[in-house]
């Protein structure tokens, strides 16, 4: 049994995060599938961009879509549906044999509408069209924009792996928009035993931005506090979700068939080498979550991981370490408003660069 079974034992699912045509084609997702290496996919403007700027997988496809007079953004859309759409089929019999419960494959609505509401859910209930899988998860951003499109589109019956999460404070919000989207279809008579959400809560870059406020301080106190930001607030969040899905609005939800929405830990590969590879993977394992893990850090995990059950471990030393960085000057809040405003930035570039890169295939 390999590190990744052993963890979904103890209730968390390990999904990839990342995809690439090849990987659909040399059989190499399916052997992870097979082997239970993987029991889902996310993807996102960022891994497309390296996957068809950093090979020629594509072109077989891309020249003709561009020689049919499509726009970049017309076969970024074209190519990306097609490789969700064939991750999701090999994903499809883990999703049944789970009940829904894993095997999905996220795909982003356009970064460039992160703060636009209205254009959000049009383009997620689209997504949801066209990939026309009951395995794919359409990802929104947890923008202040973005979490009235999540009810919506919940409402609407998409599956929804909410994007960009750093704050309690936000991801609380996330939560509710996913059980007011479940209430509106209970009250509209609808189904929602097969709607599914994760809420994708951003790790190690809290770490990186705070240790870079902590090495500027200084202090004996300030270094003691380093590369243990992003697991307490990690943790803590866990706390939240205790919370809202142990309470009574949920337990009318659930009663109508309604699932809960998983937290997925995601940006989980180790930025400082000072730290170890599976850092933000063996702290956090727990019931009812996920980690989306890019290639290196599950190869690591896979090897040299170590598998215990701690998400729950050690939770009032984590509310000590956000009141010690607080006590510092550090304002978490500042920390994880500026965090989410580079992650879309970061995701939106990714997003142009990859438009870039087809108009160039194109001349």
């Amino acid at each position: 049994m390999n590190n990744s079974q052993k963890v979904y034992q103890l209730g968390q699912s390990i999904w990839y995060d990342n995809i690439q045509r090849k990987l659909l084609e040399n059989g190499e997702l399916a052997r992870m599938i097979a082997e239970g290496e993987i029991y889902g996919v996310t993807s996102n403007p960022s891994i497309f961009n390296n996957a068809i700027a950093n090979s020629n997988d594509y072109d077989a496809d891309l020249l003709p879509l561009l020689a049919d007079g499509r726009s970049p953004f017309e076969v970024f859309e074209a190519l990306a549906v097609k490789d969700i759409q064939a991750a999701c089929d090999l994903f499809v019999e883990l999703y049944q044999s789970t009940n829904g419960g894993d095997g999905y494959v996220s795909l982003e609505v356009d970064p460039e509408l992160a703060h636009e509401t209205e254009a959000t859910v049009v383009e997620a209930k689209k997504l949801w069209k066209l990939v026309d899988r009951p395995n794919l998860m359409v990802k929104i951003p947890a923008t202040l924009a973005g979490i009235p499109a999540v009810e919506q589109a919940i409402a609407a019956g998409v599956n929804v792996n909410v994007t960009l999460i750093f704050s309690l404070e936000r991801y609380q919000m996330v939560m509710e928009a996913y059980l007011a989207g479940l209430e509106q279809r209970i009250a509209a008579g609808l189904p929602v035993d097969r709607i599914a959400s994760v809420a994708s809560f951003f790790v190690s870059r809290m770490d990186t931005k705070v240790d870079q406020l902590l090495a500027e301080i200084g202090t004996g106190e300030a270094k003691a506090l380093m590369g243990r930001s992003a697991v307490a607030n990690a943790k803590l969040a866990y706390q939240r979700y205790l919370t809202t899905f142990g309470g009574e609005r949920f337990a009318k939800i659930k009663a109508a068939g309604g699932r809960v929405q998983r937290p997925l830990w995601a940006s989980t590969s180790t930025k400082n080498p000072a730290y170890p590879e599976t850092l933000y993977v063996d702290t956090l394992i727990g019931a009812d979550t996920v980690n989306t893990i890019p290639p290196k850090t599950l190869v690591a995990f896979l090897n040299h991981g170590v598998v215990a059950d701690t998400i729950l471990k050690k939770i009032p030393e984590q509310e000590k370490i956000i009141e010690a960085l607080e006590a510092l000057g550090i304002s978490v809040k500042q920390v994880t408003d500026e965090l989410e405003a580079e992650g879309v930035a970061a995701f939106a570039r990714a997003f142009a660069d990859l438009l870039a890169v087809i108009e160039s295939r194109k001349e």
